[in-house]
Parts: structure tokens; C-alpha cells; sequence
């Protein structure tokens, strides 16, 4: 896929960048070889490769999740505009 000067004034449109006129063709030059770049990526075998998340094999350290309500309904509760028996009050919605 080619990009032209259209396309690059088109990209940087829906980016929000200005671009000079002059640097249009350079910036052309510059997104296809990124694009060629990126179809030689497309080239590799990857057959058999594990993804990877990180070059070092880590365990991250995980927390046990448990559920709880937090504890704090008063406080919250106390941000309402209008409450009762532990419960936000509401207009009822429904005709």
C-alpha cells in the first residue's frame, strides 16, 4: 500500500497535526517505509512460538480476591441527597 500526499494530509487531518506542505512528501517517504517495515514483519515465521509478555520469565505476585462491601456504607451513604436504612433513595422510574 502506497501513501501519497493525499492520504498523508488526510492522516494528519484526523490527527489534528498541522503539517507544512513542503514536509508532505517527506513525511509520505517516511510512513511507507514504515508500512514496508512492517509487511516484512508479516514475512516471519512465527510457527511455534510462544507469545511473550515480558524478555525475562516473571511470576507476578497475586492477592487473594476477596469480596467484601468495603465497610464504609455510612460514608457514602452520607454523600446522598436523600437516604433510608442504608439505601440510596431514588424517584421511582417506572409508569
Amino acid at each position: 500500500m502506497a501513501i501519497d500526499k493525499a492520504t498523508v494530509l488526510r492522516i494528519a487531518q484526523l490527527a489534528r497535526i498541522e503539517v507544512k506542505d513542503e514536509a508532505l512528501d517527506e513525511l509520505a517517504g517516511e510512513l511507507n517505509g514504515i508500512l514496508a517495515w512492517v509487511e516484512q514483519l508479516g514475512e516471519v515465521d512465527t510457527e511455534g512460538v510462544a507469545p511473550m509478555t515480558s524478555v525475562v520469565e516473571v511470576k507476578l505476585p497475586r492477592r487473594d480476591d476477596h469480596v467484601s462491601d468495603g465497610g464504609r456504607r455510612d460514608d457514602i451513604l452520607a454523600n446522598a441527597p436523600e437516604a433510608e436504612d442504608g439505601f440510596f433513595v431514588v424517584p421511582k422510574v417506572i409508569e
